[in-house]
């Protein structure tokens, strides 16, 4: 089902309802948040403004562009946390994520301050403008703060809901933004897994957006698929109550390691390969669409699918 929403566009669907995509979805989540809880405070860094006329409009001291000031904006956004507000923070993955490390890591991991932090660019959405504007990174990176929790929503509706049970937890949340969306939302808990299909061979965990080309990589196969939106808090009990065949494939749409990472210290870890396909870790110095990139990086269902066969057999 579509979510309640219609201002901000989206594409008709043949039943009449809209599709939103979740750059669409995600002001309009915010503006509901703002209307229910006067604490919220969006900080804008110069991109999407316009998404957020309205709220500008209803709520004119408590929505502000602080412009292509990113490190400034994070320092403020923890000032405003330390009174008693819950900053929402919007930019491009690499300006928000890489150019604003140590104001994340030092005004909000170390403080223990709650915020929010929305990007979109994703790993290289931006793939006409090049590497500049890539962060295939940004998940690997936060995973390294302490009490950083990072979410992958794949779809609109998971954003919503996502958004709305953590936004005010008290913990610096990050929500990665993708141009790349699942057709079909899942219905998610923040912090947990969803069980997709149940097989022997092997469990393959899908993150965010990358549960569509997973499902069409292994329909013929007998592996189970799990459902990842939420990589830090990490779902450990979904996955060790559906291990199978002692194998792990991660998908992942950023460079490897994050959710390993977060499987480190399992009881069931030395029990298990794990293998993980995702963007590889070089420098991305090429130019194209994100389909193109995707088919170059082996991260195109093809992709996925061989490298899934090649690990196991």
């Amino acid at each position: 089902m579509a979510p309640p929403y219609t201002d901000g566009g989206g594409i008709p669907d043949v039943y009449g309802g809209i599709i939103m995509k979740i750059r669409q979805q995600f002001p309009l989540s915010v503006k509901e948040a703002m209307d229910l809880d006067n604490r919220v405070v969006t900080l804008l860094g110069d991109i999407g403004v316009w998404s957020f006329h309205k709220a500008k409009e209803e709520y004119p001291d408590r929505v502000y562009n602080i412009g292509i000031l990113e490190q400034a904006t994070i320092s403020v956004a923890a000032g405003l946390a330390k009174t008693g507000l819950i900053p929402v923070v919007h930019t491009i993955a690499p300006f928000l994520v890489e150019r604003a490390y140590e104001q994340l890591m030092i005004d909000f991991g170390y403080q223990g301050l709650g915020g929010n932090f929305i990007s979109v660019g994703a790993s290289y959405d931006y793939a006409g403008l090049g590497s500049t504007h890539y962060c295939p990174a940004d998940v690997n990176i936060l995973s390294n703060i302490p009490g950083m929790q990072v979410m992958l929503p794949g779809t609109a509706q998971e954003f919503d809901t996502l958004f709305k049970q953590g936004y005010a937890n008290g913990k610096p949340t990050y929500f990665r933004i993708s141009e790349e969306e699942n057709t079909v939302p899942q219905d998610i808990t923040f912090g947990k897994a969803n069980v997709i299909k149940q097989g022997g061979m092997a469990t393959i965990i899908a993150v965010g957006p990358m549960l569509e080309k997973v499902m069409g990589a292994v329909s013929d196969l007998d592996v189970t698929v799990l459902y990842y939106t939420s990589v830090v808090p990490f779902d450990h009990e979904t996955l060790i109550n559906n291990l199978a065949g002692g194998r792990i494939i991660v998908v992942e749409p950023y460079y490897p390691g994050a959710v390993a990472n977060a499987w480190m210290g399992s009881p069931k870890q030395v029990d298990t390969y794990i293998y993980n396909i995702g963007v590889p870790k070089k420098f991305l110095v090429t130019y194209g669409t994100r389909q193109e990139m995707d088919r170059s990086l082996g991260l195109s269902v093809e992709g996925i699918r061989e490298k899934i066969l090649g690990f196991i057999g």
